[in-house]
């Protein structure tokens, strides 16, 4: 009998990029069998979107309002959930602005018989048609750099390659691996909860990446990095508006690898990332004191394995006051 298969989309405050990615899903040529559609309170026109074009009434679609902001790593808890209690065999997940080629489930689903993998994945495209290398690689936990993943190299794509990381960006599990590794861990919020994920994926297996089915990643909507030079040198900042994706990526990233390969490594990890981002606030930056507020709070926090997902929302309003008091 054919395994079924259920997508899973996470959506917030993006209704446009929503329905392009289920009329994307809607015209696989192996069809899926179901979509589950979690929305983390957008407060956007998603909603009424959905039922005035009539996604709502399609028996496939299951579409969960949440009451907040759970971000990606929630969205996908809850939805991966819903897809595994309702019987699925596959879950294939992504964020909204993700839009399979049509062939992309077809192509995937003969890895689906191979023994002893963590799941299958599709070769991630940028909207410039070039492979998103920084999607798909190989776990380096042990490593003292900035990322925990060795990227593939598009220069080098077999048909079928054997990986170990994938971002949730057209990433298939079996209910048999999430049986046994459990859900994404929502405590993250944002930022390498897929990461995390793939570490316990590997205890199953490794993912197998099918390069023939590809999936556009339109994650055009990123952050605008201002270039500040200082002494002969040019460096891109964050603005301020966009240190709380940094809050949580150094959190994350810094947790995940105390939790999983232990505190010496994660000790020089944290020494390495602070050092280097605090001369890069006291050479490049103003309101450095606030700055360095951010990247401290992320190292204590994810020592503690304290997941406050509120708090960078506190730092940025603490930091909004101090500048409209000298202004």
């Amino acid at each position: 009998m054919r395994e079924t298969v259920a997508a899973v989309v996470v959506t917030y405050n993006r209704s446009k990029l929503l329905l392009e990615c289920l009329d994307a899903l809607f015209r696989q040529t192996r069809p899926v069998d179901g979509i589950v559609v979690i929305d983390n309170a957008s407060s956007d026109d998603t909603a009424k979107l959905l039922e005035s074009k009539g996604y709502l009434a399609n028996s496939k679609i299951s579409y969960t309002r949440l009451k907040s902001n759970t971000g990606g790593a929630g969205g996908f808890y809850h939805g991966m959930k819903t897809a595994y209690e309702s019987g699925f065999d596959w879950i294939w997940v992504m964020d909204d602005d993700a839009e399979p080629y049509d062939d992309a489930l077809e192509l995937m689903e003969p890895s689906f018989a191979v023994n002893n993998i963590g799941g299958v994945a599709n070769l991630a495209l940028g909207v410039d048609s070039l492979p998103q290398v920084e999607h798909r690689g190989w776990l380096q936990l042990r490593s003292s750099g900035q990322r925990a993943h060795r990227p593939i190299d598009a220069r080098a794509l077999g048909k079928n390659m054997e990986i170990s990381f994938a971002s949730f960006v057209g990433l298939a599990v079996h209910r048999d691996a999430i049986r046994k590794v459990g859900l994404p861990k929502r405590e993250l919020f944002i930022k390498g909860d897929d990461l995390e994920y793939c570490v316990r994926l590997a205890g199953v297996g490794p993912l197998i990446l099918v390069t023939d089915s590809k999936i556009r990643h339109k994650d055009v909507v990123a952050a605008t990095y201002a270039r500040s030079r200082r002494f002969g040198y040019s460096s891109a900042r964050v603005p301020m508006d966009k240190l709380w994706l940094s809050y949580f990526s150094l959190r994350n990233l810094l947790w995940i690898r105390r939790h999983y390969v232990g505190s010496g490594i994660a000790a020089r990890f944290a020494a390495r990332q602070f050092a280097r981002t605090l001369l890069g606030i006291l050479i490049f930056d103003s309101q450095r004191f606030v700055r360095s507020r951010f990247f401290w709070n992320a190292i204590a926090d994810a020592w503690r394995g304290v997941f406050d997902n509120d708090k960078p929302r506190r730092l940025t309003g603490m930091a909004q006051s101090v500048a409209k008091s000298k202004s």
